[in-house]
């Protein structure tokens, strides 16, 4: 489907809703909150390029310099790429936890909050993933984390980058159970905790051969959970394991504030 064939259903001139098009202040960011809402219901997605901005300004009944703004503002909220130079226009970015993370971690570090803050949210968040992926797992999403493993198993006890690996191991637990929200949440908190594991291996106490063995042995028995389709077991089973690690992580640094750890 072509740009513009797509475009004459879709856009439509921006109105005050007695009819007349908009000549306000605001215009750019009514016509910004249009393309908003089209990448929102999917009417544009990950990857389109906007239409050009002669049939931009037709639709919207706006000037370039308002159209630009528009652009701008999108281009603000990671939700469009525009390459300066380029004849192809903005293109749509769908945006991840990731666009959220850093603020989310800045803000953090002015509240004050603790690693063991941090941790005590995961150890809420990610049980309840557990029990939905049980619930409602595919076998697809079961041999993603399957493969996660055994990447584990094959890098060894020694690997420098344990901390990314198990941190994405327990992130994809979340964003495999289907729950938008959660994987959400989790996905703005990993960055941080895999900052936070990776300093305590490396600096303050590195994971011994028989901690390693035991972690491996436990995500084992949570995939057991997981195939069985036992929910209680899998949330059980997820909350003991976050409890223990997080004993191991936070003993002695119960009181580090996030930014001690976010470089």
């Amino acid at each position: 489907m072509t740009r513009s064939t797509r475009l004459a259903p879709m856009i439509g001139p921006v109105s005050t809703g007695s009819g007349s098009t908009v000549r306000s202040p605001k215009t750019a960011e009514l016509v910004a909150g249009t393309l908003r809402r089209m990448v929102v219901e999917g009417q544009l997605t990950d990857g389109d390029f906007l239409p050009n901005e002669a049939e931009l300004m037709a639709h919207f009944g706006v000037s370039r310099p308002t159209l630009r703004e528009a652009v701008r503002v999108l281009e603000s909220e990671r939700l469009v790429e525009v390459r300066r130079g380029s004849r192809t226009g903005a293109r749509v970015r769908v945006p991840g936890p990731e666009v959220v993370a850093r603020p989310a971690g800045l803000l953090l570090e002015l509240s004050g909050a603790t690693i063991a803050d941090l941790l005590t949210a995961k150890a809420g968040i990610e049980p309840m993933a557990a029990r939905l992926l049980a619930e409602s797992g595919s076998a697809e999403a079961f041999a993603e984390l399957d493969t996660l493993l055994e990447g584990l198993v094959t890098d060894g006890w020694q690997s420098e980058q344990l901390a990314e690996n198990t941190g994405l191991f327990h992130l994809r637990v979340v964003q495999l159970s289907g729950n938008a929200t959660l994987s959400i949440v989790a996905g703005m908190l990993h960055e941080i905790t895999v900052r936070h594991t990776a300093f305590v291996f490396n600096e303050r106490r590195p994971v011994s051969k028989a901690d390693y063995e035991k972690l491996i042995r436990s995500y084992r028995k949570l995939m057991v959970f997981l195939r069985a389709g036992d929910a209680a077991g899998a949330e059980a089973h997820w909350r003991k394991h976050l409890d223990v690690t997080r004993e191991l992580l936070l003993t002695g640094l119960e009181s580090v504030p996030v930014r001690d750890v976010m470089g």
